[in-house]
């Protein structure tokens, strides 16, 4: 669920189609997307295990450890475009706002976290040209601990 008031119109972010964006403004550390509606996680081998599930990855996300989720209703969660200097850090499936975000801010998180470890997205980050490839949970979990701990103690520090 998002919780401030948003919208869905066309990406600032060159290629990316639809982004989301405030309509109200968010503080630095304030939860901008909590999980809801999640009744059951993959292990990714279940997912590109079976035909069915494996039809469907380009709608996953990591949550956690090698669980994953699949949405292919496209959900508003979904319009979250990718950077690699976000506005927002994903930790666990929440989203907290990296800095304070005026409304009109286009969400966005550093795909690295959502994606199985070493898989390299279809596209490359358009502001920097780098490839976009999933972070081992390990570094994914402590980088996002690390990031958020420094957001709520009021420390900014990169995602």
């Amino acid at each position: 669920m998002i919780l401030p008031r948003y919208r869905i119109a066309a990406s600032e972010i060159v290629g990316a189609g639809q982004g989301l964006f405030l309509e109200e403004d968010v503080a630095t550390g304030q939860i901008v997307t909590a999980p809801d509606a999640i009744d059951r996680t993959y292990r990714y081998q279940d997912l590109v295990g079976s035909p069915e599930l494996s039809a469907q990855l380009y709608a996953s996300a990591r949550w956690f450890e090698d669980r994953y989720t699949v949405s292919p209703d496209w959900p508003d969660e979904c319009y979250i475009n990718h950077s690699f200097e976000p506005t927002g850090l994903w930790h666990l499936g929440f989203v907290f706002a990296t800095r304070d975000l005026p409304a009109g801010t286009e969400i966005t998180v550093d795909y690295r976290h959502l994606l199985p470890p070493g898989e390299e997205e279809a596209f490359v980050d358009t502001a920097t040209g780098r490839r976009i490839v999933g972070l081992p949970w390990i570094e994914s979990l402590a980088t996002s601990t690390h990031a958020l701990a420094a957001l709520l103690s009021g420390t900014r520090l990169a995602c």
